[in-house]
């Protein structure tokens, strides 16, 4: 049976990702990097709301919004997926807003993203190799499904999306 046009360019997307992502001390890193970096990120989004049409609404949950609609576009079941958890990861920004207030939460969010990056340059350098957005800025946004996907995989879940995956390595 022929791929179709989504499932190519899926498998195309990750596999152009896991090309920088081999070792898989790289890829614990970036278990960890990667959604500390989205929670840091997501920390001052949480503090700024706008109105539409008199409903308020918090920036964090608009690109929240917006990324998983990106992400189930892309893949029905890798974006259902990563809505939860960036759901989740929204849900803490704003938790920690209200907990701690403007400026301690941003300087938490300042540490988280440090931390987070500095775990991803580690498993750069324990692979040997450069992080991937060096190639394609765009790669910051691969790295959640890349993730997401992996995790699927280690469930034995799309065996046929990994298979096209790791023929393109």
């Amino acid at each position: 049976m022929a791929e179709s046009p989504a499932a190519l360019r899926l498998s195309g997307i990750l596999a152009s990702y896991g090309r920088f992502h081999r070792d898989p001390r790289n890829r614990l890193t970036h278990c960890f990097g990667v959604p500390v970096i989205v929670y840091a990120v997501l920390i001052p989004l949480a503090l700024h709301s706008g109105t539409l049409s008199g409903v308020s609404l918090r920036l964090d949950r608009v690109v929240v919004a917006l990324a998983a609609v990106a992400y189930i576009v892309l893949d029905v079941s890798l974006g259902l997926a990563l809505t939860l958890a960036l759901g989740i990861l929204g849900a803490a920004a704003e938790a920690t807003c209200i907990l701690v207030g403007p400026s301690p939460a941003l300087a938490v969010a300042a540490t988280a993203f440090l931390l987070g990056w500095a775990l991803q340059l580690i498993g750069h350098r324990l692979e040997g190799n450069r992080p991937a957005l060096l190639t394609n800025l765009a790669q910051i946004f691969v790295a959640p499904l890349f993730l997401a996907a992996e995790l699927g995989f280690s469930l034995g879940l799309r065996r046929r999306l990994r298979s096209d995956v790791e023929r393109q390595l």
